[in-house]
């Protein structure tokens, strides 16, 4: 068919409908999205069903559950957006796309509301389920928050990472009839489980961090180190974890140190820079830490 006749048989066809696929995103659902990556979502998620199994395992009801779940989860919304608003020249230097504030999928000045607005919620819900549950919740997100603003590049950057999730036990349990504390194993193998997590975590952008000036614990003894530390914090953990509670330890116990330490090798195994392996195998132990304190949820509440 000659080109001039194709062209005015081109001209008879339909125009081809748009559709809502086809369609570029509307603004407000692409800042929501945006907003929302902002917040370390894998992070925040993981910790809040942390605090909701803890919940459970120690027969929180469901009211007293759900403010317990809210307020962790506003705590790590404040936390995770913090920590992108006030890493956002670094993540600008070293061209982090990955990240909605530097693509511009966010507004630095939206990230900053939305930190502070999930902060002060964090507030009142977390004093809800009691003064002293409240307030030792209140510490760990004051903890995390320093992190992001000041200990972040410190000898102690390990610090705020074990007092947050040490404390996450005590938050769960003070909010019962009588306000006990949790045993000293829990409370161990929670601090000793954040601490490993800081070092694991690090370890993808630890060269991006020294060229930026970034330089916590993890900084300092280099990325090798890093990675046996955390893998020792973790395994350390379980430990606490299944040898601690009172009683001969039973099979599924021996089964989750077993797991965790080929967690731990399987991390070591790899290079530490530029991988999620270490990271992506403590969250894997925190998943199995997490079955058997619902399985042995009768003895979290109380002395042990």
């Amino acid at each position: 068919m000659p080109r001039a006749r194709a062209e005015a048989a081109d001209e008879t066809l339909p125009a081809p409908a748009v559709t809502a696929a086809a369609a570029p995103p509307r603004p407000a659902v692409s800042h929501l999205f945006g907003l929302l990556g902002s917040c370390h979502p894998v992070p925040a998620a993981a910790v809040t069903l942390l605090a909701a199994a803890l919940a459970a395992a120690v027969g929180r009801g469901l009211p007293g559950a759900a403010v317990t779940v809210a307020a962790v989860a506003a705590g790590q919304l404040s936390v995770g957006w913090c920590n992108d608003r006030v890493d956002l020249r670094r993540d600008l230097a070293t061209g982090r796309r990955d990240k909605p504030l530097v693509s511009g999928a966010v507004r630095p000045a939206a990230v900053t509301a939305a930190a502070l607005t999930a902060l002060l919620l964090c507030v009142p819900l977390s004093l809800a389920g009691g003064r002293l549950a409240g307030c030792a919740h209140l510490c760990g997100v004051a903890a995390a928050w320093a992190y992001n603003l000041r200990l972040k590049s410190t000898a102690v950057s390990w610090l705020p990472y074990a007092l947050a999730f040490g404390l996450l036990p005590a938050f769960v349990t003070l909010g019962l009839p009588g306000a006990p504390w949790p045993p000293w194993w829990l409370t161990a193998a929670a601090a000793l489980l954040g601490a490993g997590a800081h070092f694991a975590n690090v370890l993808p952008d630890i060269d991006d961090d020294l060229a930026q000036g970034v330089s916590g614990l993890p900084h300092r003894i280099g990325a090798r180190g890093s990675a046996a530390v955390g893998g020792l914090l973790v395994l350390a953990s379980a430990a606490a974890l299944v040898a601690g509670p009172p009683g001969r330890v039973p099979p599924y116990g021996w089964g989750l140190f077993a797991a965790t330490a080929a967690a731990v090798l399987l991390g070591a195994a790899r290079s530490p820079r530029r991988s999620r392996i270490p990271f992506l195998a403590t969250m894997a132990v925190a998943g199995a830490d997490v079955v058997l304190l619902v399985v042995r949820g009768a003895d979290l509440a109380g002395p042990g």
